[in-house]
């Protein structure tokens, strides 16, 4: 397949579009996962299907509250149908600590002990450039796995950077001192 420059331009914009999708949930920045979508976009996640405020509705809900939270993105294969729309494949994993109310809605544990849970799978997004950015018009959540691990996992060091479910995080506070907005 031969590709233009353009192209190429593209498909870093449609990866970054990926990363701020993982960003904004990791970091339960519902803003964020709201401006990876088209407005009238269609998000089939399992237990969810349906238009973007009901996704995040139901993503702030599931793992809002989770005190740990993380994608991890692979192989990204992007085929464009034409300049303005493509057909978009990402691998994930997923790492969740769930407490007592997630682990009710994941069905996974008690609430007597920590619970991690992993699930793997690929987004496959239809994405459209509408006369702006490359955006999620409709997004299928294929579940390849889930993994669950109940009991105690080896602690993080008090001293080691920790992760923030928000706007404290590390790289949000990179990102004001460096006077990134966007």
């Amino acid at each position: 397949m031969e590709m233009n420059v353009q192209q190429l331009v593209d498909r870093e914009e449609i990866r970054d579009l990926m990363a701020r999708y993982a960003r904004g949930v990791d970091r339960a920045d519902w803003d964020a996962v709201r401006a990876v979508y088209h407005k009238d976009a269609f998000d089939d996640h399992g237990d969810f299907k349906g238009d973007v405020e009901g996704f995040i509705a139901f993503a702030r809900a599931r793992v809002g509250p989770l005190p740990q939270c993380m994608h991890f993105l692979g192989n990204c294969l992007i085929e464009f149908a034409s300049d303005s729309v493509a057909a978009v494949e990402t691998y994930f994993m997923t790492a969740h600590t769930l407490d007592a109310l997630g682990q009710k809605a994941y069905g996974a544990g008690d609430g007597s002990e920590p619970v991690q849970l992993s699930s793997y799978g690929r987004y496959v997004d239809r994405v459209e450039r509408r006369g702006g950015p490359w955006l999620i018009a409709h997004r299928v959540v294929v579940f390849e796995a889930t993994r669950v691990h109940v009991g105690t996992a080896p602690p993080i060091k008090p001293e080691w950077a920790q992760l923030r479910r928000g706007s404290d995080d590390p790289v949000y506070k990179l990102r004001d001192e460096l006077g990134i907005t966007e």
